[in-house]
């Protein structure tokens, strides 16, 4: 196998027995991206020099998590002095001042920041193609788009340009593109992983979290991130946890729940017999599973599309022209600039959100949508807490289809609803994790969606780890 397919706890091992040295792995990695990225497009911004750098100062980190290992960063988590750009011509030469908290992790913790990665427009988007500088393929056919927003990051690693990347997560955006790129993707519990430095989409619902490899890694990189931030008034409080001691390979006993409704919606059937298959061999290890009632996904869809864009509407307001980002040479007067730079700056998607979520939150309209949205999101919370009272876990596919065609889909209803089995998540604030479970008839890769209890992320990745095992498909990798 070569070095760029190696998991970070491959690298790890290798490192310590002397197989590789840290600079062949970087220069494996750069090369990599050198013969690869012309095809993907998955970094916006490459920092080969600070890899260098961070190289060279191995002999003082080697002790750490990862150190010596190339990891990728999207571009909406603000880096010190590198463009963090969101994917948007508003903020193309921004250049933060101050590092995003995961950034301070990362480097405390040894890693190689290989580059920033490609992304829908300000995190507003399922497939990448709402960049503002260019789109994303998917590695495992170069026609397909690698999902979205955190597409980069998820073709990133399945084209080996990293071995790991950092995604945001609001309504799907790790879990949806590890699934169609078919590596692993983990959206922590909201409040598990500090916000501080993430350019915000929708406050309330965002979440950093891992692109794997594996199910293992994903475990090694959540004890690196995962944590109380003071800097993040909605970080939670508690005893920092060894993600590490949940890679068994055992459900006996473990209790999962099958959605009824949301396995009775219009969705691919390679896909949901993919995913019911995976199910039948969890079931085999010695797993209880039941079928459960949950409130529709379609009704979670509805309130996410009010919630985030009301959000954003009201994050996105900075942009004006006068603070930092782009400004509208083109005005006579203050009114006149805030207008053109904010019609210049944004894409259609995010103008669109900004428009929804304003009318959301306009008089004589906001207790008919937004009100009744948050109402929703209580409910469909409470579904969550109910059946875990009973269940270990969920599992549902992760999106209703493989990766669509690059500009298949014009209508936005259409690709919103390819988030129609993540959203709830992000709602009800619980983990959330994506495996590979298989391939359609095209080669394309299949998720399947784990669902856990608030702060369990432990049960997911016990879980998970073991389906891996059981499915052997991991080690396959998307030949370029």
């Amino acid at each position: 196998m070569n070095i760029y397919d190696l998991t970070i706890h491959e690298l790890k091992d290798k490192l310590a027995e002397g197989e590789l040295t840290p600079a062949e792995i970087k220069d494996a990695f750069s090369n990599r991206i050198n013969e690869v990225e012309d095809k993907v497009k998955s970094y916006i911004t490459i920092t080969e020099e600070l890899a260098d750098e961070k190289v060279k100062d191995y002999e003082n980190n080697k002790d750490e998590i990862l150190a010596g290992i190339p990891i990728a960063v999207k571009d909406n988590m603000s880096t010190d002095g590198i463009e963090t750009s969101c994917g948007s011509k508003m903020l193309e030469n921004y250049k933060p001042p101050y590092n995003a908290a995961v950034i301070e992790c990362l480097n405390k913790a040894g890693a190689v920041i290989m580059g920033k990665t490609n992304m829908d427009e300000f995190a507003m988007g399922s497939s990448t193609e709402n960049s503002a500088f260019f789109n994303t393929h998917n590695p495992w056919n170069l026609k397909h788009a690698p999902g979205g927003s955190s597409g980069g990051s998820a073709a990133a690693v399945a084209a080996g340009e990293c071995a790991a990347a950092l995604g945001s997560d609001t309504g799907g955006s790790i879990r949806q593109p590890a699934s169609y790129c078919g590596v692993v993707g983990l959206k922590p519990t909201y409040g598990m992983v500090s916000r501080y430095g993430l350019v915000a989409f929708a406050s309330s619902l965002d979440q950093i979290g891992p692109i794997t490899k594996d199910v293992e890694d994903s475990a090694i990189m959540m004890n690196v991130i995962a944590g109380h931030d003071e800097k993040d008034s909605t970080s939670v409080k508690g005893k920092k946890e060894d993600f590490s001691k949940y890679l068994k390979n055992d459900v006996s006993g473990m209790k999962i729940g099958i959605p009824k409704e949301y396995f009775e919606l219009d969705f691919n059937e390679e896909v949901k017999q993919s995913v019911l298959a995976a199910v039948d061999k969890l079931k085999e290890a010695g797993a209880e599973v039941e079928t459960v009632h949950m409130t529709d996904a379609a009704y979670a869809l509805a309130a996410y599309y009010v919630i985030a864009p009301a959000e954003a509407s009201s994050n996105l307001a900075r942009y004006d022209g006068v603070r930092y980002g782009l400004r509208s040479e083109e005005a006579d007067d203050i009114s006149t600039m805030f207008t053109n730079t904010r019609h210049q700056g944004f894409g259609d998607e995010v103008k669109r959100r900004i428009m929804i979520g304003t009318y959301a939150l306009s008089s004589g309209y906001y207790d008919a949508y937004y009100l009744k949205a948050q109402k929703v999101r209580t409910l469909i919370k409470d579904d969550f807490d109910r059946i875990f009272n009973d269940f270990d876990l969920v599992i549902t596919p992760t999106a209703p289809n493989t990766a669509i065609e690059l500009g298949s889909k014009s209508d936005p209803l259409e690709m919103y609803y390819t988030d129609i089995f993540t959203v709830p998540i992000n709602i009800a604030g619980v983990p959330a994790i994506s495996i590979p479970c298989g391939f359609d008839s095209n080669n394309l890769p299949i998720g399947l969606q784990m669902i856990g209890p608030h702060f369990e992320e432990g049960k997911i990745i016990q879980a998970a780890y073991t389906l891996e095992k059981l499915l052997n498909i991991k080690d396959k990798r998307a030949e370029l």
